[in-house]
């Protein structure tokens, strides 16, 4: 089998890596969306099928996710979906443009890899804050219970390589799952044909969608779904290392195609990427099988989809998000020997946890700290040196490669 695709246990529990992040955002849109808006069917087919055709093109555990900040505006404020295609469309445009004229590669020269860093940092620290504020505790107690039984079996399994530890997770969350009342008459009502329609937005969703989702949207994904991710092949995958150009380019195609099918707008990201590696993906073959699994469930479990993927135990979800919040923050492991580096990477997270503009804040004004630092305008910064630990869970990914070495940055 070529390097580029395997269909081993390792890359079967690594296509389960970006679950935490992907599976809640898709049914909450689905289930908040007004009525006669999102069909689950359609968003799992066309998400399915764009997972497939990633990993084929790129060779590595390259992810497809739900635009973040345009899923939280439509969850948060029920926006008619019809603007969130329109958005889609937009957002397409606008990057396809960025990276055909090379603009977004002046910017990713342009932003010092500290200031990705401090996004990368932001970033999992705010999955961390979801995993274990909500998700945790989604199922009251007993879903406690369950998430500090799934985390010790994730410890415990993780230091031995015949059985994937991230495999053996799924299967308790299938197996809760399944235990739960109900569960087989969802299933028996769940089963048909659906294949997905062209839908065209309108001037009006596509004026009101670009004002609303797509410019809110913009910052977060030249700073997370671009930048902070080609920088992620560069450290995780050395000789594949994926530039900004190309990935400017399929994250614009994704959302130029998904958006007219009844998708919803899709990216690539960092922390899927290492969501991936961290629970043992190396190479395409993990998102052709996580995309398998929804384009299946879209075009044959159409009537009771939403219903049915929500048997899933939230709990268990959080586990995953949360041991890929720790390895995203683990890359900063490398960054902190630039002048003033610790300082600039906080401030940029900093102003991404706390402000709803903060992938801006942090984009810009991170830049701009980290070159005044460079200058020396700031007093002197003690640099530090941050230990690697010897952590199971960074053990079992981002720290070491499948064959125990660390890998290179």
């Amino acid at each position: 089998m070529s390097a580029r695709l395997r269909f081993d246990r390792h890359e079967l529990a690594g296509a389960f890596g970006d679950i935490g992040t992907d599976l809640p955002l898709l049914i909450g849109l689905c289930l908040t969306s007004p009525q006669g808006g999102l069909d689950a069917a359609s968003v799992f087919t066309i998400f399915g099928a764009l997972q497939i055709i990633t990993g084929l093109v790129y060779g590595i555990p390259m992810p497809v996710q739900p635009l973040k900040a345009m899923a939280a505006i439509m969850l948060t404020q029920h926006l008619p979906v019809g603007q969130l295609f329109g958005a889609g469309l937009v957002i397409g445009v606008v990057m396809l443009t960025l990276s055909l004229t090379g603009v977004l590669e002046r910017i990713a020269k342009l932003v010092p890899k500290i200031v990705i860093r401090g996004i990368q940092l932001g970033l999992g620290l705010s999955l961390a804050r979801l995993a274990l504020g909500e998700y945790v505790f989604a199922d009251g107690r007993v879903g406690v219970a369950l998430a500090i039984a799934a985390l010790a079996l994730y410890l415990l399994l993780s230091r031995q390589k015949r059985v994937p530890a991230p495999l053996v997770l799924i299967g308790l969350g299938i197996a809760y799952a399944l235990l739960r009342p109900g569960t087989i008459l969802h299933g028996l009502g769940a089963f048909g044909l659906h294949v997905p329609s062209l839908r065209l937005p309108t001037q009006d969703e596509l004026r009101k969608g670009a004002i609303a989702l797509a410019l809110p949207q913009i910052a977060l994904s030249l700073g997370n779904s671009v930048l902070a991710t080609t920088r992620a092949t560069s450290d995780l995958f050395p000789d594949r290392a994926v530039g900004v150009r190309k990935l400017g380019i399929t994250y614009a195609l994704m959302n130029l195609i998904a958006p007219l099918f009844g998708g919803v707008p899709v990216c690539h990201g960092c922390g899927g990427l290492v969501g991936f590696y961290n629970f043992g993906a190396r190479t395409g073959g993990a998102p052709v099988i996580y995309g398998s699994i929804y384009l299946v469930l879209g075009l044959f479990c159409a009537p009771g989809l939403g219903d049915l993927v929500r048997l899933f135990p939230m709990p268990i979800l959080g586990v995953v998000l949360f041991l890929e919040a720790l390895a995203l923050m683990a890359l900063m492991r490398d960054a902190l020997d630039e002048p003033g580096g610790l300082g600039v990477a906080l401030a940029v997270a900093a102003a991404i946890i706390a402000m709803p503009t903060g992938y801006v804040v942090g984009l810009v004004g991170g830049t701009v700290l980290a070159y005044c630092a460079r200058r020396g305008y700031f007093w002197h910064v003690p640099q530090y040196t941050v230990p690697r630990p010897p952590s199971t869970i960074l053990q079992s990914g981002v720290l070491q490669d499948g064959q125990g070495s660390p890998p290179r940055a």
